[in-house]
Parts: C-alpha cells; sequence; structure tokens
C-alpha cells in the first residue's frame, strides 16, 4: 500500500465536532473561611445546554456563621446544614464523581477567585490533595465581553438578559454563570471554551 494512499485515509476520517463544554460551580458559605462552606451546586453544559447538575448541603467545621449572610444571603442556618455531610464526603462522593463524568471539561464560576478559594481552603483544612482541574471565571469573561455595562454582578447580568432565577443560590447561582459563558459564546461567534478565551484575552487556570 502506498503512502499517498495511508494518507487519503486519515484525509477522509470525519472531524470530532467541537463544541462549548464545561461544568459550573458555585459555593456558599457560612463565614469569611473558605473552609466553611455550606452549599454546592454544579450544573454541566454540553455544547452550551445544560445536561445534568447537583446541589448539596454541606456542615461546616463550625457553627460560626455571619449573620447577615444569613439574613442577606443565603438564608442558610446551622440548623439548616448540622445534619448535612461534611466537605470530605460531599467533594468524594458528589464533586468529583460528577466532574468526573466527562473528564477534561473545564470549570467557571462567577468571581471564580472565590469559588476555587472554597476548594483550595476545605481541601488544606481536611488534608485533600488539589484536584488539578482547569478553571475560567465567567466575571472576568463578561467584563471583555460588555465592556459597554457599568456592572458585571451576576444579578446584574441576570436583570439584563432576563434570566429569572434566586441569587445566592448555589444551584441557581452556578446555572446562571453557565448561562452567562453561552451568551458570551454566542456574542462573540465562538464554538469552544478554548475559542472564547483566546478571543477575549483570557487564559485557563488550574486549581
Amino acid at each position: 500500500m502506498s503512502d499517498s494512499f495511508q494518507l487519503s485515509l486519515f484525509d477522509d476520517e470525519p472531524e470530532q465536532e467541537k463544541s462549548l463544554d464545561y461544568i459550573a460551580i458555585d459555593f456558599e458559605t457560612a463565614n469569611q473561611y473558605g473552609s466553611s462552606a455550606i452549599s454546592v451546586g454544579l450544573v454541566r453544559y454540553v455544547n452550551g445546554k445544560e445536561t445534568d447538575n447537583i446541589y448539596e448541603r454541606i456542615c461546616p467545621p463550625t457553627d460560626y456563621f455571619v449573620q447577615e449572610w444569613i439574613d442577606k444571603v443565603h438564608h442558610l442556618t446551622y440548623a439548616d446544614v448540622k445534619d448535612s455531610p461534611k466537605f470530605p464526603e460531599v467533594w468524594d462522593g458528589k464533586i468529583i464523581p460528577f466532574i468526573e463524568k466527562t473528564p477534561g471539561l473545564p470549570l467557571v464560576a462567577h468571581n471564580a477567585k472565590f469559588d476555587m478559594s472554597v476548594i483550595w481552603d476545605a481541601c488544606n483544612y481536611y488534608h485533600h490533595k488539589l484536584p488539578g482541574y482547569n478553571y475560567f471565571c465567567s466575571l472576568q469573561l463578561s467584563k471583555k465581553v460588555w465592556p459597554e455595562f457599568e456592572k458585571h454582578a451576576l444579578t446584574f447580568l441576570g436583570q439584563k438578559f432576563g434570566i429569572e432565577y434566586l441569587a445566592h443560590d448555589a444551584l441557581e447561582d452556578s446555572r446562571t454563570c453557565g448561562l452567562i459563558v453561552n451568551l458570551a459564546a454566542q456574542k462573540t461567534a465562538c464554538r469552544t471554551v478554548e475559542e472564547l478565551l483566546k478571543k477575549c484575552g483570557l487564559k485557563l487556570d488550574k486549581i
């Protein structure tokens, strides 16, 4: 068989279609310490559309809750989560299996610096190894795609685009974050996360 014929066989193979795939994640915490995670929501997006999700409440290491956050932010008290599993059980039993169902998909969070610090602090607190997942930030992304907006908070973007959701509910926040990424891809005519980040001058980070 000639080399030219072998090459023609490879040339005829269909190229794998690329799509807009990512997992949106959001944590709520009891206080200013990342190790105090009390809820988490994850939503998987394949080709920019939600395919599945999980929501879990988490019992933090202590009963120290910032009262203002209870009243004005997540509305969760220690009584709401005290019987929930602690972070290691949720991390190993729920979060990791959900993410690993589609290996290689990057995580995304709105103000990812906060959510990644929760993973960092909680893993360190419970002596867990950091996962090494790639991630990007939809807050940074939105600032690049819609620089004309006076704000880029998730609540503002939700109102701007007519997305009705319950703010500071971990599942609702992660779902809205994912929708914003899809809208950004549509606005910039990008088909993949990599293409979208490159066009916006951003890159994947790693936790």
